[in-house]
């Protein structure tokens, strides 16, 4: 079995002035935007949003997860794999919440095997180890939902 020391590989640093209506840049500069209030909650146009910065984040992380798998299996991804994310902000009493849909379409698999691969990018990718037990994620395979165990979700953590 593989050793389990944890071992950094990479810090991403970034700074927001200003919350939601302000502006965030990454320590390399690469990232550099102003932020807003979703444009459908009275938010400005041609600003960007924590949510959707997520939801960019998740469907790019998820998918390298799935071309782990792919490769550890002897497959290759169709170039054209995609891999949406929907992020959801909610209100729930006085918090706020997340809840996030991965959509997968890997074009040239059956969905049996595509629905595998799915489920073992889920339990490898950082952002699905992340928000575990933290926040709800849909898996979808071409917008038909595939089910999740409880312990691979939200509301119930994994005892190591």
């Amino acid at each position: 079995m593989a050793s389990t020391e944890k071992k950094t590989l990479y810090t991403a640093d970034a700074t927001a002035v200003g919350g939601r209506s302000g502006h965030v840049r990454s320590a390399t500069g690469i990232i550099d935007l102003e932020m807003s209030v979703p444009e459908g909650l009275g938010g400005k146009k041609g600003a960007t949003n924590p949510e959707e910065l997520f939801a960019a984040g998740y469907s790019s992380c998820f998918q390298q997860a799935l071309l782990v798998i792919a490769q550890r299996a002897g497959d290759k991804l169709d170039p054209a794999t995609e891999v949406k994310c929907s992020v959801s902000l909610f209100q729930e009493g006085e918090a706020y919440g997340l809840a996030a849909i991965l959509d997968v379409d890997l074009k040239s698999f059956d969905e049996q095997k595509t629905v595998e691969m799915v489920r073992q990018a889920h339990t490898i990718c950082p952002y699905s180890v992340g928000t575990r037990g933290n926040m709800e994620v849909e898996l979808r395979v071409k917008g038909k939902a595939i089910p999740v165990k409880a312990e691979d979700n939200a509301g119930v953590a994994k005892d190591n």
